[in-house]
């Protein structure tokens, strides 16, 4: 059990953590959320005993084995699969006494190594560990090619591996899917489903939390707290935390008002100077209730562009790839106004490339492309982060896309994406991953383009900025291709989705579950054709198993997709009814309403609290029967 103690946790001058007191159980998952700067990350390496405690006490079991991801990976020559059995310690360990053993010629001592390595299944390690790259994306020949020829994203992949095959009792996790795709992802997700240990896991994928923790602790205003239940669990039970607190505040509020206004008026009489005088000591006792809200420094949308052609892009025949190796074959597509387009696709298949393709970065190899007249792209790519000017800041990179706009209108559009005063002059040396994503983000939005091309946009983000990027990207006037290993991005914005597999690019017809399930089937097809014997089975028997899989599958989606449809447009219907009650309630909790006279304001407002709060409920109530309904027409 990781036990915290009237903990109080800083980094240099700044208090992160102020008399903590935390219990997590062994077995547990937690996901840890907060903001960013909130102590995540700090709170990690306290776990790790690199970051000692102010004052109180962190206690872990001594027998523990403490597993993470390392941030740096060295230029080896060693072989991948090699690399990540290393950080199986103990087994490591075993191979060394063995060998040593051996040079010894003592058969006593090579008996017991043998019966532990056996206990550690070391004989079947490679195998484990090949399984373990496999579902992080690593093809078969990348077993055996040294470290040092990988890219850094599949370094950390390699890193996540290495954590994952240590047989840790405590496994430590910032942001493992950062460097993944939508594939692996799911993988990990699943496997972390099934890990025995602990874990704590910091993650802004709210479907990869939701799959793969059972508890949830929350770092806001230097606290813990802990929630039983996964991330929605823990939204649900904070929501209505904030709203209980929101609406003692406005009760405060208003008998604060009371309390005052009776004080203003009979201070000076001398008949009601003594209950005045009650009153304002009941003021000074009264212990304040702040006025809840939820972190959310983000407001921004995307402008309507000037022009948008239709048809915007058109692909014919296309065949794309880098050098004399082609990726992509035959390619027809044609990108039509107001559509919204997600990429699917194995890791590897293609779905980057024609990314580029669409964005002009890469010229086919064969056929053409065709851009409509007054096109304007706003392309997001990973790459781009590192292409910023590391000595120019968010205001001087905006300034160079914006030379005729006002200074002031910069930095107010740029605090829309969290840039404050101090920040909007910062180099952007200095910037995070998510920083520099935000930065890049906020130039591409100022560009007013009528076609998105988005790779990975949500890759550093936390779950606030993410939030106001898909409201942004529901909202956006134009068209849009997205990759995204974020599946509630996915299903918030993309209308259709295309296939990108075995070179070719083809409309999926499903939504992002049927697209799981085909994922999980093609690997069940892949392993049985490795599988001895698969020469056995009946080919006209794998067709027809597929053809009354694709029927049933069709079956469900014409049942599923007006339900689909009617839960997006409840949602919106929600949020609208929520402003609006939620602007009421602001009206009532001010004081000026309450002066002599205002009456009739009140009742009105009151009156349409309460239409609005029946109108709350009924649409919640029919979302609730949809949501039932979609869980019986089956998730896939």
């Amino acid at each position: 059990m990781i036990q915290l103690r009237d903990l109080t946790l800083a980094r240099g001058a700044r208090s992160l953590l102020e008399h903590v007191d935390l219990q997590v159980h062994a077995g547990w998952r937690v996901g840890v959320a907060g903001a960013n700067g909130s102590g995540k990350s700090s709170l990690f390496e306290l776990l790790r005993g690199e970051l000692p405690p102010e004052r109180g006490s962190c206690e872990l079991p001594s027998h523990w084995r403490v597993a993470s991801v390392e941030q740096d990976t060295p230029a080896l020559s060693r072989p991948a699969v090699e690399y990540v059995l290393d950080g199986d310690v103990r087994l490591r360990e075993v191979e060394r006494a063995l060998a040593s053993a051996h040079a010894a010629h003592d058969g006593a001592q090579i008996g017991s190594l043998h019966a532990e390595l056996e206990a550690l299944d070391g004989y079947a390690a490679r195998s484990r560990a090949a399984t373990l790259m496999a579902g992080l994306g690593f093809d078969t020949g990348d077993l055996d090619r040294p470290v040092a020829e990988f890219s850094g994203g599949w370094r950390m992949r390699l890193n996540l591996a290495r954590a994952l095959v240590s047989r840790a009792d405590l496994t430590l996790l910032d942001e493992p899917t950062n460097h993944l795709d939508l594939d692996a992802v799911v993988w990990l997700e699943r496997w972390l489903a099934a890990y025995p240990g602990t874990l704590l896991v910091v993650s802004h994928d709210r479907d990869f939390l939701d799959g793969c923790t059972t508890h949830t602790v929350h770092l806001s205003g230097r606290r813990l707290t802990l929630y039983h239940g996964n991330y929605s669990s823990f939204e649900i039970q904070r929501a209505a935390q904030l709203a209980a607190q929101q609406a003692t505040f406005v009760r405060q509020q208003r008998e604060i008002a009371r309390l005052t206004r009776f004080v203003e008026r009979f201070k000076a009489k001398a008949s009601k100077a003594r209950q005045a005088q009650s009153r304002v000591k009941a003021l000074a006792r009264m212990e304040r209730v702040a006025a809840a809200h939820v972190e959310a420094p983000f407001d921004f949308e995307f402008p309507e562009p000037e022009r948008a052609p239709d048809p915007m892009l058109t692909l014919e025949a296309v065949a794309a790839g880098y050098g004399a190796g082609t990726v992509l074959r035959e390619v027809r597509l044609q990108l039509r106004t107001g559509s919204n387009i997600g990429l699917l696709g194995p890791n590897g298949a293609g779905k980057s490339t024609l990314i580029r393709l669409l964005a002009g970065e890469l010229a086919p190899q064969s056929g053409h492309r065709v851009a409509g007249h007054g096109l304007q792209i706003g392309y997001f790519a990973q790459h781009q982060l590192e292409q910023l000017d590391p000595e120019g800041s968010p205001l001087s990179h905006l300034t160079r896309i914006d030379p005729r706009s006002r200074e002031q209108e910069l930095r107010d559009y740029l605090g829309g994406f969290d840039f404050g005063a101090e920040t909007a002059e910062a180099p952007v040396a200095r910037f995070s991953g998510g920083e520099r994503a935000r930065l890049v983000l906020a130039l591409l939005v100022r560009q007013r383009p009528n076609l998105l091309l988005l790779d990975e946009p949500t890759n550093h983000l936390d779950l606030e900025m993410r939030h106001a990027l898909t409201r942004a990207l529901a909202g956006f006037p134009g068209s849009m291709v997205l990759v995204s290993h974020d599946r509630s991005l996915l299903r918030s914005i993309c209308d259709r989705f295309l296939l990108v597999a075995d070179g070719r690019v083809s409309p999926f017809d499903g939504d992002l579950e049927d697209y799981l399930e085909w994922l999980t089937n093609r690997r069940a097809g892949a392993q049985a054709c490795a599988a001895p014997g698969d020469a056995a089975v009946s080919k006209a028997a794998r067709v027809a198993a597929r053809e009354a899989a694709s029927a049933e599958r069709q079956a469900r989606l014409a049942h599923r997709r007006p339900l689909i449809k009617e839960s997006a447009e409840l949602e919106t219907r929600l949020a609208r009814l929520t402003a609006e009650r939620d602007e009421v309630e602001r009206a009532l909790a001010d004081p000026a309403l309450y002066q002599p006279g205002e009456t009739v304001g009140i009742g009105e407002l009151a009156r349409r609290q309460a239409r609005l709060a029946a109108a709350i409920a009924t649409a919640e109530e029919r979302w609730l029967a949809v949501q039932l309904e979609l869980e019986d027409a089956g998730d896939g």
